[in-house]
């Protein structure tokens, strides 16, 4: 089932139909044919967790290696998404907002690009939009490791709020208002 989601995230020429099947609220996959949604009401998934940080190590987008490990005493937000995903374009601005405002007080944020395009679109898309914050490649792997059920769907954006001991504390799958998720992550710093 990886594979063929790997496959549909290559795939971002039939995103319009992918999107058009899922709402506004998240973007996920399952198989070769338009996905359910994951959530039939369209509304975000979320939830207050408390587990141990995974210990991973990415790319960024100029082949730098960034480890979360390195973050541990600040609050990190490590948010999976693609340049493609609507709701994810959505969300932009407020960790634009959020990394400006709260940078200072040891926020971190993480956007982690599931595109299977290079690097350089990834960045010339960041510059675009005018992104602030540490942005690298992964893989659909990696949103498992985050302790996801590994067969269910992969929901884009899916965001988890990493505590300054390291551990999650919060997740959340598809599209929230920026005024309550800024609340979630000024209560952890």
């Amino acid at each position: 089932m990886k594979n063929l989601l790997a496959l549909l995230l290559g795939l971002a020429s039939l995103t319009p139909l992918f999107a058009a099947t899922s709402g506004p609220a998240a973007a996920p996959f399952q198989g070769l044919t338009p996905p359910a949604p994951a959530n039939p009401s369209g509304a975000t998934q979320d939830a207050v967790v408390d587990r141990p940080a995974p210990a991973l190590t990415f790319k960024d987008l100029t082949g730098k290696k960034v480890s979360l490990a390195s973050f541990k005493g600040k609050v990190v937000v490590v948010d999976f998404w693609a340049t493609w995903c609507e709701p994810c374009k959505t969300e932009i601005p407020g960790y634009i907002q959020l990394q400006k405002k709260y940078g200072a007080e040891g926020l971190v944020i993480v956007g982690v690009s599931l595109d299977k395009k290079k690097p350089a679109a990834v960045q010339r898309f960041a510059a675009e939009m005018g992104m602030n914050y540490i942005l690298v490649m992964g893989a659909i792997e990696d949103v498992d490791k985050f302790g996801g059920d590994p067969n269910g769907d992969i929901v884009l954006p899916t965001t988890f709020l990493i505590n300054r001991a390291g551990r999650i504390v919060h997740e959340k799958r598809g599209l929230m208002d920026h005024a309550k998720y800024e609340a979630i992550v000024k209560s952890a710093l």
